[in-house]
Parts: structure tokens; C-alpha cells; sequence
């Protein structure tokens, strides 16, 4: 049975870093679209850009494609944007798939849901910015991220990466009841996706705990596996959503 695929990206990445692993998504005859939320185009305007602002784009893309039975999946703050959007577009869903990502309970931000050291080095680089945005630095992302790559990927993907508004990781989500939901709820997980610490603000078990019911799939490779294992984050994509 063919899926249709809407893949939210995380902080920083815009629909380009989906691409590998929507190409075995498509080969395997699935439909997939690689969303790029406003201020994380390559010539956006990042002054001003909300959580709200990205979640009314998103469903209005979803509405303008007509897409129905979405399965839709968002990576790292990607799942902040799925929690924001997922009751508004409740009868076009048939999956929220959370890939290493944050899911919010209602009133938090990503800020908040991140430890101490965090939130104080995503403060300095909005600060130090003349946008309120932040860019990961290198050393975080090779560490944490991506330490599964060569150094020659990493300098890549960094290179790649585009400023986050940082008001849409500072901002609450509104309105979510994951129970209530009648949608079909799953996380995928990897025990060598580092970006957040294990322990108390470690993306397991505490995140997927916040789903209604969920299927939890563990995956392989980094935080950034869609880069370093597309075929195995496709898979598992594929196994979340039962097809």
C-alpha cells in the first residue's frame, strides 16, 4: 500500500535534508513531501518567525496539496511543529511519527525541555545574532549530531545547515492531547543519537511516554541518520507506520 509521506525537518535543516531518505521512500513507491518551514529557506527573512507561524504554513501546505492520510513525520524540532499542528489537521492524518524528536506537552517549548547547558548556549548565539537566530557550531554538531560521519560529511552538513528563528524553539505549543488524538502515534529512536544527553533529558524513554499507544521503533546511527543511514531511517519510517 503506497503512503503519502510529509517529512518536517529539524533545527537548523529545511526540506533538503530529507532528500536521501525520501529517494528510497519514493523507490519503494511511496509519495513524499520534503517540507521547508518559513525562515528556513536559504534567502528567508528569520526576523519575526514563530512555532505559530510554521504551523499555520504547514497546514496550509497540507490543505493546498489536498493530501489526505498524511503520515506525517517530524525530526528533532520537527516533532514541536507535529504536536503544534497535529488537532488541526487531525482528519487529514493517519500517522504522527516522532524521529528523534521533542514532543511537547501543552505550554512547553523546546527551550524548556532542554538541559541547563543548552539553553544557556542557544541564549548567547540568539543573543549574539542581529535576528534572534542560532546556527549549531561546528563542535556541537560533530559531537553530538553527527559523530557517526567523516569529518569531511560533517564539515558538509555543517556547511549546509541554515539559522533557526529562535523564537520557533522559545515559543509554546498550544492545544495538544495526544490521547485524544485520533491518529496513530509512533516513535523511532536510536541508542547512538547523542543530541540530547542520556539520562533525564534523554530523548527516551521520556519522550515516546508522552504518545497515546505508541509503536516504538529503535533505529541505528546519529541524530543526523537520515545523512549517514537514509536506508535504514526509510526502513524504519516504513515500520512505523505499519507498511
Amino acid at each position: 500500500m503506497s503512503r503519502t509521506f510529509v517529512l518536517v525537518p529539524g533545527a537548523c535543516h529545511g526540506g533538503w535534508a530529507w532528500q536521501p531518505v525520501a529517494s528510497h521512500l519514493r523507490a519503494a513507491g511511496h509519495t513524499v513531501h520534503a517540507y521547508t518551514p518559513p525562515g528556513l529557506g536559504a534567502d528567508d527573512d528569520r526576523r519575526g518567525i514563530g512555532l505559530d507561524d510554521v504551523a499555520r504554513d504547514l497546514i496550509a501546505y497540507v490543505k493546498e496539496c489536498d493530501l489526505h492520510d498524511v503520515s506525517l513525520v517530524g525530526h528533532s524540532w520537527g516533532g514541536m511543529v507535529l504536536s503544534a499542528v497535529a488537532h488541526d489537521l487531525e482528519p487529514r492524518l493517519s500517522h504522527l511519527v516522532y524521529f528523534g524528536a521533542f514532543v511537547p506537552l501543552e505550554g512547553e517549548s523546546l527551550r524548556d525541555l532542554c538541559p541547563p547547558p543548552y539553553r544557556e548556549m542557544f541564549d548567547g548565539l540568539a543573543g549574539a545574532s542581529d535576528d534572534n537566530s542560532l546556527t549549531f557550531p561546528l563542535p556541537v554538531l560533530q559531537g553530538g549530531f553527527i559523530q557517526d560521519a567523516t569529518e569531511a560529511v560533517q564539515l558538509l552538513t555543517h556547511s549546509l545547515l541554515t539559522p533557526q528563528p529562535y523564537a520557533t524553539m522559545t515559543d509554546p505549543v498550544g492545544r495538544i492531547d495526544y490521547a485524544a488524538l485520533d491518529v496513530a502515534q509512533s516513535y523511532v529512536i536510536s541508542p547512538d543519537d547523542l543530541a540530547l544527553p542520556p539520562g533525564e533529558f534523554g530523548w527516551a524513554p521520556r519522550f515516546p511516554e508522552r504518545l497515546s499507544s505508541p509503536t516504538v521503533i529503535t533505529s541505528e546511527g546519529s541524530h543526523e541518520a537520515m545523512f549517514t543511514r537514509p536506508d535504514v531511517v526509510a526502513r524504519d519510517l516504513l515500520a512505523a507506520v505499519g507498511a
